[in-house]
């Protein structure tokens, strides 16, 4: 179906705004274990078909943290391995410059030969650094482009050889700003696919996209399990923002976890 309407609903939302900026990543997959986080293993096999189709360029991954989807798109990896790698006891013990060097080693042996070229931006420094140093990220750009800063010159510059922007999660912290603050700078035909929570109205984003020249489907009868609730209030707050924006929290929301649906932009003239 098309996109339409307008508004946004996520303060109800827990946030992990401590292990989003660590040093590595042992933190936040420790944290975000026995809440079953999984949207970056749902969304593998959708980006490596974005990636494949799209034409030329690089891939943008917003929201990239510690470059979980880069990881899964161009290695043979899944997330269940992520989590076991990094709550495991054998990296309990290093510091992060010897989890660095294992992890470079790690994603080296398990790149896959079709990978393609990732660039992430992302607020938190740390993750973004550390995603770069081990390989998983070929650049990265700590910016916020949910304020009035423009992008740096080099993000400008690397906005020209995107072909894909991929999310997973961070529908819920971006707007349209960001977008807006983005396309300016493409240059190659561009796609965006985005798995983006039920408790946000992405229809401002898609108009942005539209201004641009892309069209937006999703199909919302297919949704994809992100993660369980944190505790009731978060689940309430789920199921009441899904049903103020048209949707049917029962059979998902109301078992206990945050859905998703798949958004895909790709040029209106294609």
């Amino acid at each position: 179906m098309q996109v339409s309407g307008s508004g946004d609903a996520n303060g109800g939302k827990a946030r992990f705004d401590d292990v989003y900026d660590q040093p590595d990543p042992r933190a936040y997959f420790r944290r975000l274990a026995p809440l079953e986080y999984e949207i970056p293993q749902r969304a593998q096999a959708a980006f490596r078909r974005a990636a494949a189709e799209r034409d030329g360029g690089t891939v943008l991954d917003l929201c990239c943290s510690y470059g979980i989807n880069a990881a899964l798109l161009n290695h043979d990896l899944t997330l269940a391995e992520l989590y076991a790698r990094y709550t495991g006891p054998e990296v309990a013990d290093l510091t992060g410059a010897e989890l660095a060097e294992r992890d470079k080693a790690f994603y080296a042996a398990r790149r896959r030969p079709d990978a393609a070229p990732v660039l992430g931006l992302d607020v938190a420094a740390h993750a973004v650094r550390y995603a770069r140093e081990v390989g998983l990220l070929d650049d990265a750009f700590a910016e916020n482009l949910e304020g009035d800063e423009p992008p740096s010159p080099r993000l400008r510059a690397a906005m020209a050889e995107v072909g894909l922007i991929t999310l997973t999660g961070g529908g819920s912290y971006l707007t349209r700003r960001t977008f807006a603050a983005l396309l300016p700078w493409s240059r190659r035909p561009l796609r965006v696919s985005a798995f983006v929570l039920r408790t946000v109205d992405y229809a401002p984003i898609a108009a942005c996209l539209a201004e641009y020249g892309l069209r937006t489907v999703v199909d919302p009868s297919v949704t994809y399990p992100q993660r369980l609730f944190t505790d009731e209030r978060e689940q309430r707050f789920a199921i009441e923002t899904v049903r103020a924006l048209g949707a049917e929290p029962t059979g998902r929301e109301t078992e206990g976890r945050f859905h998703t649906v798949l958004y895909e932009s790709v040029p209106a003239s294609g």
